[in-house]
């Protein structure tokens, strides 16, 4: 069903209440994402557990990703638009209410899971509502507002959390959430309508099997990996991963095989969705490699408290959401080509430019300034060659491309905060290797500043790649 169709057989469809409620039912999920995580040494304390045991509030809530996501294109085909809309809002307010309630840990993390849940339900349903209803030629504008929603939301969740800890208590990020819930809820309640083809396709139960073995252990392989160099070593990273890869082959062989796969593997034979999905990947990768470095940096090498340390990077967050909505009209107007080379030409230079820069004696003025620039590039790049790839893909592949292009940014989150971690150790040890008095305070300081240093070496070599990659991107016909 294209638009024209939709909008024939929907002639009074709200599609600016219909966004709205998607949009901020989008905001939040990812809001709630990152908003704990300034609240672990909170949660430490009150449940008396440890690092290791906190950290599952982050893989529990990516690991529930990376295995649902891909079996949302099969419930895209088996229910309405309407109740995968209610439901995700709905798993998200329980998820939320759970955890305003927590009276212990695993509590806690049962309702990070649901909340998961819900917010890997909704994402690719509002790609999928926004493609559907939006025309091809206004698209890149709305999936500016995604681009918005998906950049904005994880970037001022620290912050905007960190001020609610310091003046109450960590809970109240749920009470808040769980109060602004209740908007998109009521909206989409009266507005979502049923736009989907409904096909109910045959659920092969082994496909899934293997999907989950497949997704769930490279995000979980590689999230284990984030306690630095050594981790990497240890049977849970690298026989997850193992056996994440093995699974994730015999996933794609068993798609190619059945006549009406769970997740049609087949959208990979477009070449600007591969070219799309490869600079979104890359483009993840950089954004969450470099929020796990930059924090660190601020706060052990500048010796920045931790609101601070927020507030130097909240104005590369919130310029880089606005950004992604004057790209969605120049990409409307221009199409992708010149804009994603230019931002991927700009992600080599910036991330370079850190490399070089980088010490215990940088002026936080200089990093602000990076940062804005290295997000601003970036949203130059990610919602132009995500909206260009998915144009080319026939519509009855909207809910393929889109769960595709899902799962891999969150393995790509997961890779690049590890990735990150374990560069920065081993700069570190390098480091470390060179000095007399490896004890002293300075030197410690020194050597942090030179693992994330070494680090921003690894950033600007996957920017470079990001950059040969867009030489090959052309504007697709429109169907």
């Amino acid at each position: 069903m294209d638009n024209q169709q939709i909008m024939a057989e929907h002639p009074n469809i709200k599609k600016g209440a219909i966004m709205f409620a998607l949009l901020m039912a989008g905001f939040i999920g990812l809001f709630s994402e990152t908003a704990l995580n300034m609240a672990f040494t909170n949660i430490m304390t009150e449940y008396g557990i440890g690092a290791a045991e906190v950290q599952w509030l982050t893989t529990g809530y990516l690991l529930t990703l990376g295995i649902f996501l891909p079996v949302t294109a099969l419930l895209i085909q088996w229910f309405t638009t309407r109740q995968l809309f209610l439901g995700s809002v709905l798993l998200s307010l329980f998820g939320t209410l759970f955890g305003a309630l927590a009276p212990s840990f695993a509590w806690l993390l049962v309702a990070r899971v649901i909340q998961a849940l819900g917010t890997g339900l909704l994402l690719p349903l509002m790609t999928n509502v926004i493609l559907l209803i939006i025309p091809i030629h206004k698209r890149g504008s709305a999936m500016g507002l995604v681009s918005l929603v998906i950049l904005l939301a994880p970037a001022v969740g620290p912050t905007f959390s960190g001020f609610l800890i310091e003046a109450m208590h960590w809970k109240l990020i749920f009470w808040v959430c769980l109060i602004l819930l209740l908007i998109p809820l009521l909206v989409g309640m009266k507005y979502v309508e049923n736009i989907s083809v409904i096909t109910r396709p045959k659920i092969d139960v082994l496909s899934i099997v293997l999907s989950t073995i497949g997704f769930g252990g490279l995000v979980f392989g590689f999230s284990s990996a984030e306690g630095g160099l050594e981790s990497w070593a240890e049977p849970r990273v690298w026989l997850t991963l193992i056996i994440g890869f093995i699974g994730l082959a015999l996933f794609i062989i068993r798609q190619l095989k059945l006549e009406k796969p769970v997740l049609n593997i087949r959208v990979l034979k477009h070449p600007m969705f591969v070219l799309g999905i490869l600079l979104a990947f890359i483009c993840m990768f950089v954004i969450l490699g470099t929020a796990v470095l930059l924090p660190i940096y601020l706060k052990s090498a500048l010796l920045l408290s931790a609101l601070v340390a927020g507030l130097v990077l909240l104005p590369g967050g919130l310029i880089n959401g606005l950004m992604s909505l004057v790209t969605g009209r120049l990409f409307d107007l221009f199409g992708p080509k010149w804009l994603v080379l230019f931002g991927t030409l700009g992600m080599s230079i910036v991330s370079f430019v850190f490399f070089f820069v980088i010490s215990t004696e940088t002026p936080v003025w200089l990093i602000v300034i990076l940062h804005i620039c290295l997000l601003v590039c970036i949203a130059l790049v990610i919602m132009p060659a995500q909206t260009n790839g998915l144009n080319q893909l026939p519509k009855q592949m909207y809910p393929d491309g889109t769960a595709i292009m899902n799962t891999l940014q969150q393995i790509a989150g997961a890779m690049g905060t590890a990735l990150a971690i374990s560069t920065m150790t081993a700069g570190q040890m390098k480091y470390m290797q060179t000095v007399e008095n490896p004890d002293a305070p300075a030197v410690i300081m020194e050597a942090l500043a030179a693992g994330v240093k070494s680090s921003f070496f690894f950033v600007f070599v996957f920017a470079v790649i990001a950059f040969i990659v867009s030489l090959f991107i052309k504007r697709v016909s429109i169907q």
